[in-house]
């Protein structure tokens, strides 16, 4: 899944997820609200669910209205209610050595980076995070 506000970064970030062939599905959310949304009905244990749950979250940290910060506080809220949890990248256009230390802090956050996402970034989450598919 990807969150930003801005609709051609998530444009542009689709074309490197599609390039690095390795989803089968990817959403995308220009609001905090509307991915949480999603998410929620994703945790709903209905058969078939047309919301698959993300396995991955690239997540902008400045956005309008709820921010990426917002964001974490209720997807916390939401992964204590539900056993799926997905592993959550922030992406920054400016990675401010405090985010960097807060996005840490945070059990949720398995990594902080700047934007534009790139492909070395996308084979980096890969091998990390989803070795077991390679």
């Amino acid at each position: 899944m990807l969150v930003d506000d801005d609709a051609i970064t998530n444009f542009l970030n689709k074309i490197i997820i599609i390039n690095a062939d390795c989803a089968l599905n990817i959403k995308t959310q220009q609001t905090a609200k509307a991915a949480l949304n999603y998410i929620d009905c994703a945790n709903m244990n209905v058969s078939p669910n047309p919301f698959p749950h993300p396995d991955l979250i690239f997540l902008d940290i400045n956005m309008p209205l709820m921010n990426g910060w917002d964001f974490l506080g209720r997807y916390k809220e939401l992964k204590n209610n539900h056993q799926h949890t997905s592993i959550i990248i922030l992406l920054s256009s400016s990675v401010e050595p405090m985010d960097k230390i807060k996005a840490l802090g945070i059990p949720e956050v398995s990594g902080i980076e700047s934007k534009p996402l790139t492909n070395e970034i996308m084979q980096e989450v890969i091998a990390k995070y989803f070795s077991e598919y390679l």
